[in-house]
């Protein structure tokens, strides 16, 4: 697919992976961009691994297949490392996002020799701060935002907001919880992204 991106997720049912492929496909497609978005179903329950992709394009998307060489992976549950080959078909020029409290160093010996982008936050860590529970997905879908430059930051806060704004109408606590999680996660990708130029 040429001047789009591909994004494949893995989660754990009942993580909100699948709602952030979403989400993220919802807001894209309010900039005006081209988009899919959708969950690959298995025996679906709590806690059980989940797949969900989405494909971001200016252009007309033409294909409808699941994703086998995305361009980002994002990992909202790190135990799933252990279990399911996250890389696989990865591109080394794309980036591998991991909701973990460890290092991208200390999480390395997990990707199976990845050579690309690796990236994490701890999304529990975020959550908690600013919803008082553990809701992965809002850190983990301002994280992927960050790290593959779909859209500009403000732009995504903005359309972010008024989709909370309608989703939680009558609880403005949520909709300020949720705002915040978005924020806080960019600033740790963009101190990352940051860092790896650094380098």
């Amino acid at each position: 697919m040429k001047n789009g991106i591909e994004i494949r997720w893995h989660g754990r049912g009942g993580q909100g992976a699948k709602t952030a492929a979403l989400l993220l496909a919802d807001v894209a497609f309010k900039t005006g961009q081209r988009v899919q978005g959708f969950p690959e179903y298995g025996p679906e329950r709590m806690g059980a691994p989940i797949t969900a992709y989405n494909r971001i394009s200016s252009d007309v998307i033409r294909v409808h297949s699941n994703i086998y060489h995305p361009d980002f992976v994002v990992v909202v549950d790190e135990t799933l490392l252990d279990s399911v080959d996250v890389t696989a078909g990865l591109k080394k020029t794309g980036a591998i996002i991991i909701n973990t409290a460890k290092s991208a160093e200390e999480i390395a010996e997990k990707l199976n020799g990845y050579e690309g982008r690796v990236y994490t936050v701890d999304a529990r860590k975020i959550s908690v701060e600013n919803l008082g529970k553990y809701f992965p997905n809002s850190p983990m879908l301002a994280a992927t935002v960050a790290v593959s430059g779909i859209m500009p930051r403000e732009e995504f806060i903005r359309e972010m907001r008024a989709s909370y704004q309608h989703k939680f109408a009558k609880k403005p606590e949520v909709i300020e919880g949720n705002m915040g999680a978005l924020e806080a996660a960019f600033d740790v990708m963009e101190k990352a992204i940051r860092k790896q130029h650094a380098a």
